[in-house]
């Protein structure tokens, strides 16, 4: 097995993890999904890529996301770790189950919204 990078040596038996490998320049990330040794820095050699991440919204609202689902799966049943940012990305994605964490923001963004509205009307009145 090759790494992407073309340079490293990657150990036959060493835990592998997928994470977010950042790009991009300041005040602007855009992150690359790779598969790397898990003892590894955030920006040591990749064994593979498996998709990108901009997590900026563009003009229509969006945050852009493309996985290799294929890929992924087969990184996945071969025991990769995948970190929490990346589950919490594959459960929105639709690969894994919705992560609980997911759940959480999602509630207290209503919560904040609610109260935001309640305090707008109350001081409007």
């Amino acid at each position: 097995m090759f790494p992407a990078s073309g340079g490293a040596r990657v150990g036959f038996r060493t835990t592998k993890a997928i994470r977010f490998a950042k790009h991009g320049c300041t005040n602007r990330p855009f992150y690359h999904i790779v598969v790397m040794e898990k003892r590894k820095s955030r920006q040591g050699h990749v064994i593979e890529q498996l998709g990108t991440f901009d997590p900026s919204v563009n003009v229509h609202g969006e945050k852009l996301c493309s996985i290799n689902l294929d890929r992924t799966t087969y990184w996945i049943g071969s025991g990769a770790h995948i970190s929490l940012p990346c589950s919490i990305l594959f459960g929105l994605a639709g690969l894994l189950p919705i992560h609980p964490q997911t759940y959480i923001k999602a509630w207290r963004n209503r919560r904040t919204a609610a109260n935001a509205e309640e305090t707008e009307s109350t001081s409007s009145s």
